[in-house]
């Protein structure tokens, strides 16, 4: 069985839909005359460039057809019909190169997770960082004296540990270094 031409086949799903020009162009705004034209082949009618790609998308839309898979047909139909004109003929490829070089969502997901991982990763070496010249800093007996609001004037370091504690003159302090 032959299948008719982009118009036919687009005035055909309207009818078994039971929907009527005016309610398209009730809903999507567009001209009448532009949908006539669409459904008869008659593109050099329409207003061209992008604005023929919007035509398609909104008609279809309000069919609840496939929009790719319309645009695409009616894309090859419109450069089969002779009818094309030079600036039409750019857009078209103008509109195929857009397609192609647009971010899927699904790879821009995976792209914000690489990023969110890295930045994990930076923050867990940070953290580790911190906390090892923390620990080698109060092994070499500086680190309390880096840290503001901590005063080294009554304090005494225990040798070789790496602790310090405020010379209060208790027993603690005698018993720890002995």
């Amino acid at each position: 069985m032959r299948m008719g031409s982009f118009g036919e086949e687009l005035r055909m799903e309207r009818l078994n839909r039971g929907i009527a020009l005016e309610k398209i162009t009730e809903v999507t705004k567009i001209s009448q005359r532009h949908l006539v034209a669409l459904e008869e082949n008659e593109f050099r009618v329409l207003p061209g460039g992008i604005l023929n790609k919007g035509i398609v998308r909104g008609y279809v839309n309000v069919l609840g057809l496939d929009e790719m898979d319309w645009i695409s047909r009616f894309q090859r139909a419109y450069v089969a019909s002779g009818q094309l004109l030079d600036d039409d003929r750019n857009w078209i490829e103008f509109a195929a190169n857009v397609g192609r070089a647009r971010v899927r969502p699904r790879d821009a997901a995976t792209e914000r997770l690489k990023w969110a991982g890295a930045l994990l990763l930076l923050l867990a070496v940070a953290f580790a960082m911190f906390f090892a010249v923390r620990y080698y800093g109060f092994r070499s007996g500086w680190w309390p004296t880096v840290v503001p609001g901590r005063e080294m004037v009554n304090a005494r370091i225990i040798h070789g540990t790496g602790i310090w504690l405020p010379n209060t003159g208790s027993n603690l302090l005698r018993s720890v270094t002995k």
